[in-house]
């Protein structure tokens, strides 16, 4: 599945189609959120993953559901983690009992 685009990061999606639309300051957001503007710069900026804490605060800011914000994580990890070689040798086959 290499041939895939990679995902977009949900700091992005958040920066892009939240943060930016609303005129809000990383600051403002963070204190909306009940985070540091540290915490919420690493984040937007592509630096540190979203966890599910930080889905649920964003989820009850945006109205979303924290699985959506989850998902984008999600994705992203999967595509990243098939972007490494991996040497696995098959189980083989699976006798029922």
């Amino acid at each position: 599945m290499i041939g895939r685009r990679k995902p977009t990061h949900p700091g992005e999606v958040l920066r892009e189609d939240v943060i930016k639309p609303l005129g809000l300051t990383v600051t403002d957001a963070a204190k909306c959120l009940g985070i540091t503007r540290k915490t919420l710069s690493a984040l937007i900026n592509c630096r540190a993953s979203m966890s599910p804490e930080m889905a649920v605060r964003i989820a009850k800011a945006t109205k979303t559901s924290p699985e959506s914000w989850l998902y984008m994580q999600a994705k992203l990890d999967l595509w990243l983690a098939e972007q490494k070689p991996t040497e696995v040798e098959e189980f083989g086959e699976v006798v029922a009992a």
